[in-house]
């Protein structure tokens, strides 16, 4: 059973950046956009936005830590390819697609595997931040964020970058109790990774035994 970890951002707060500490056989990543990494390390990364070589990757993966990147992508792409078709079917598909990924990380990959879905979120009329979807379906009858125990919000101002671990009432932020020190910590996704092994017992990536 795999731990999924979501890591909410607007475009340009850090997401992609937070990688830049791990080293080429610690994380494998699904590139979404197929947008180049913001930093010069040359990570293992796969450019796709198709579910089925997303699933084949992480259950047959030898890794520990995965990262989806840009994971919103999936669903605003397949509605784009979606677009001429009528009805509220494709509404249904796209939720079903984005919920079988979820299911996946969570049933068919290891118990210390992790996979970070690094995702733009989205403001509601009532100025609460979630995570963006692809409609009603996701957010009324699931709601994204419930799946995980994790959910971290990457910030940025003035040139600095981090992570806020819990929730302002404004913001779906949570992580387990004494987990993290602070309220914001840097926005390092080692770091968070290790802590997060660390906390559950989980084993180590072979970086950890540097």
């Amino acid at each position: 059973m795999g731990v999924p970890v979501l890591i909410l951002g607007e475009s340009g707060s850090g997401k992609s950046a937070s990688l830049r500490n791990f080293s080429v056989d610690e994380v494998g990543i699904f590139n979404v956009a197929g947008k180049p990494l913001p930093f010069r390390k040359q990570l293992k990364k796969i450019d796709t936005a198709d579910y089925m070589t997303i699933h084949k990757g992480l259950v047959g993966g030898k890794l520990k830590t995965y990262v989806i990147d840009d994971s919103q992508y999936l669903m605003a792409f397949e509605m784009f390819d979606k677009a001429q078709e009528t009805g509220y079917g494709k509404f249904t598909v796209c939720a079903l697609n984005f919920r079988a990924l979820l299911k996946t990380i969570i049933e068919d990959t290891p118990a210390d595997c992790i996979v970070y879905l690094l995702h733009h979120p989205e403001t509601t009329d009532t100025g609460k931040i979630k995570a963006k979807t692809s409609g009603k379906m996701l957010d009324n009858q699931l709601t994204v964020e419930g799946l995980f125990s994790i959910v971290l919000l990457a910030k940025t101002e003035g040139g600095k970058y981090w992570f806020e671990t819990q929730s302002d009432g404004m913001t779906p932020c949570k992580s387990p109790m004494e987990m993290f020190a602070d309220m914001q910590i840097d926005n390092d996704l080692k770091m968070v990774d290790t802590t997060i092994r660390e906390y559950w017992g989980l084993n180590k990536i072979k970086g950890d035994n540097k």
